[in-house]
C-alpha cells in the first residue's frame, strides 16, 4: 500500500502589526486523511419566489436563450462554478408537493397554491422531468426531497421507481416512458421530509423517527442494493436533542445521512438590510456564521456516540445569510442582495465544512438563484454573478481533494469589546499533487500577515487569486455586474522554503502551490 505524506499545519499568530504569523509545516504520514467531498459545495432550488420560474426556468417560448425552458446562461455559469449537486423541490414546499402533479403534458397538469411562499399559483410546469433533465444539462447530481408532511410512503416509493427503475420493470417506468423518457435517471440522494420539526409537520423527534423508519423501509429493497442515500430531516441549529433521538431510534441499516439547518440571522424579528448594514451587524452575522463550527462539533459528538464507525454522514443541506428582502419586492419571495459580507460568510463556512470532511459530506447553500444567499441574480434577460458565486468558484479546487488538517491560533477581530477569530483557513492536496490553501480575513480594518514554512512541500511556484473590495457593502448590480470580482493575487512571495503574504481586511485568498 502506498503511503501518502500530508503536511500538518500549525499556525501561531502574533499580534504586533509588523510581525508575521508563523505557520509551521511538518510533513506527516496521514494516509487516512479524509477526502473533501465535492458535495459540500452543493446548492438548493426551491419553488420559492423567482428561484425556479424566472431563475432557472423561463419556458420554451421565452426570448431568453434556453433549452427546454432552462436558461442557457444559468447553465453556463453553474457549470463553470462546477456545481456538484442541486436539491429540489424544497424546503417547505416539498411537504406539500405531489410529484405526479408535475408529470405528463403541461396542459393537463393540475395547479396548486404555494401556501408557504406568498400564496401564489404553482402551475407545475417545472416538474420531475424538467428538473432531472436540467441536472443532466448541468452535469450535476440531483437531490430530491420527498413529501412526508402531506404525502405517503407509497407516493415516495413510486417516485423512486418512476425516476430510477429500468424500463419494463414495473408500471412506474412504463408511465415514465409514456411521458417521454424510457431510460431512468441517476438519482442517488433522497431526503425523507424537510424540517419535520417545523413546516414539515411540527413533529416531535420520536414521532418523526418512527415516520422516517416507515418511509425508509419502503424506499428501496431490503438491503438497499440500489445504493440510495436516505437523508433524515435533521435538527435546526442547536437542537441537539433532535439529533440524539434520531440517532438513538433509527436503525443504521435504514439511514445513510442526517441533515442540519443553520441560517446566519441577526434577529428573526429584525434581520437587517442585505446591503445597507453597519459594522455591528456585520460582526453579528459573522458570529452567527462561525457558530457552524460549534454546531458541527456537538452534533457530530452525538452521532459518534451512536455511530462510532461513522456510517451516517452529516448533510448541512440548508445554510447561508438571511436578511430583509430588497425594498419594493414581494416579502414572501426572499429576494436579497449579496455583498462582500456574504463572501466572508461563505468562505469561512466552507472552510469549516472542509475541516470536518470526515463527517460533513454534503452541504447546500440557500438558494441558488434570486433567493436568500444566491450565487446568481437575474432580471429578465440580465444575469449577474454575486460575490458568493466567486467564492464557490475559487474554492472548487478543494472538490474531492484530500484534506490537509490545520491547527492554529488566530489573531482576534475585536469590535465593541467582543472578539472573533479573524483568520479562517483550510487546505487540501488534489489528485495531481497540487496543494491549495484558502485563507480568509474577516477583520473589517486590519490586514493579517502570514508566513508559511513550505519547505517540506518542495514547492517550486505559487499562484493565487483574491476576492476583495473597497467596502464590505460592495455588491454587483445589473448596471455594474463586475464591481466585485476575483483578481490575480501575485503578492505571495516564495523564497527559501517560506511563503509570505498579507491578507487585506475582509478578503479571501486561494493559493495554489505546485512542484
Amino acid at each position: 500500500m502506498r503511503s501518502y505524506f500530508i503536511p500538518l499545519l500549525f499556525v501561531t499568530c502574533l499580534f504586533a502589526d509588523t510581525a508575521f504569523a508563523q505557520i509551521k509545516v511538518k510533513a506527516k504520514a496521514t494516509p487516512d486523511a479524509p477526502t473533501i467531498s465535492r458535495h459540500i459545495y452543493g446548492h438548493f432550488a426551491e419553488h420559492l419566489g423567482r428561484c425556479i420560474y424566472d431563475g432557472f426556468y423561463v419556458g420554451e417560448d421565452s426570448n431568453i436563450p434556453n433549452k427546454e425552458g432552462v436558461r442557457l446562461d444559468v447553465v453556463e455559469a453553474l457549470k463553470e462554478m462546477k456545481i456538484p449537486n442541486l436539491r429540489w423541490p424544497g424546503g417547505c414546499f416539498a411537504d406539500t408537493y405531489h410529484w405526479e402533479d408535475g408529470i405528463g403534458p403541461k396542459k393537463d397538469r393540475p395547479s396548486m397554491l404555494n401556501i408557504w411562499w406568498g400564496n401564489v399559483k404553482e402551475d407545475n410546469s417545472f416538474g420531475t422531468h424538467e428538473f432531472l433533465n436540467m441536472c443532466e444539462l448541468l452535469e450535476t447530481e440531483p437531490y430530491l426531497s420527498a413529501n412526508v408532511g402531506s404525502g405517503t410512503s407509497q407516493e415516495f416509493a413510486d417516485w423512486i421507481k418512476y425516476t430510477t427503475h429500468p424500463a419494463g420493470s414495473s408500471p412506474m417506468p412504463e408511465l415514465r416512458a409514456k411521458n417521454g423518457r424510457s431510460e431512468p435517471w441517476k438519482v442517488k440522494f433522497w431526503g425523507i421530509g424537510n424540517e419535520a420539526w417545523g413546516c414539515g409537520g411540527n413533529m416531535r423527534p420520536a414521532y418523526y423517527a418512527d415516520v422516517y423508519r416507515r418511509f425508509a423501509t419502503f424506499s428501496t429493497n431490503w438491503n438497499n442494493a440500489d445504493g440510495l442515500v436516505r437523508i433524515a430531516s435533521g435538527a435546526s441549529s442547536s437542537d441537539y436533542n433532535w439529533t440524539e433521538v434520531l440517532m438513538k431510534n433509527i436503525p443504521k441499516n435504514l439511514i445513510e445521512a442526517i441533515a442540519l439547518h443553520h441560517y446566519s440571522v441577526i434577529d428573526w424579528g429584525a434581520k437587517g438590510s442585505a446591503k445597507d448594514f453597519t459594522e455591528a451587524q456585520y460582526f453579528t452575522i459573522m458570529q452567527r456564521a462561525l457558530m457552524m463550527e460549534e454546531l458541527i462539533q456537538k452534533h457530530v459528538a452525538i452521532m459518534d456516540k451512536y455511530d462510532p464507525d461513522k456510517k451516517v454522514d452529516l448533510y448541512v443541506d440548508e445554510w447561508g445569510g438571511w436578511y430583509e428582502v430588497e425594498p419594493g419586492t414581494n416579502g414572501a419571495f426572499l429576494y436579497q442582495q449579496n455583498t462582500m459580507r456574504d463572501a466572508m460568510l461563505a468562505a469561512t463556512t466552507l472552510n469549516i465544512f472542509n475541516n470536518h470532511a470526515d463527517r460533513v459530506k454534503m452541504a447546500n447553500i440557500a438558494q441558488a438563484i434570486n433567493v436568500l444567499q444566491a450565487v446568481i441574480l437575474t432580471n429578465e434577460e440580465k444575469l449577474l454573478l454575486t460575490p458568493t458565486y466567486h467564492i464557490f468558484k475559487m474554492y472548487n479546487v478543494h472538490h474531492d481533494a484530500q484534506l490537509i488538517p490545520l491547527a492554529f491560533e488566530s489573531p482576534l477581530y475585536i469590535y465593541n469589546n467582543k472578539v472573533l477569530p479573524a483568520v479562517s483557513a483550510s487546505a487540501s492536496r488534489d489528485k495531481v499533487g497540487n496543494v491549495h490553501f484558502s485563507l480568509v480575513n474577516i477583520d473589517s480594518k486590519k490586514s493579517q500577515a502570514i508566513e508559511i514554512d513550505v519547505a517540506a512541500l518542495n514547492l517550486e511556484s505559487v499562484t493565487g487569486e483574491i476576492l476583495t473590495s473597497d467596502k464590505l457593502q460592495d455588491h454587483n448590480t445589473f448596471e455594474n455586474p463586475n464591481k466585485v470580482q476575483t483578481k490575480k493575487f501575485d503578492a505571495a512571495v516564495l523564497a527559501n522554503g517560506m511563503l509570505r503574504l498579507d491578507i487585506p481586511p475582509f478578503s479571501v485568498i486561494v493559493l495554489e502551490g505546485t512542484k
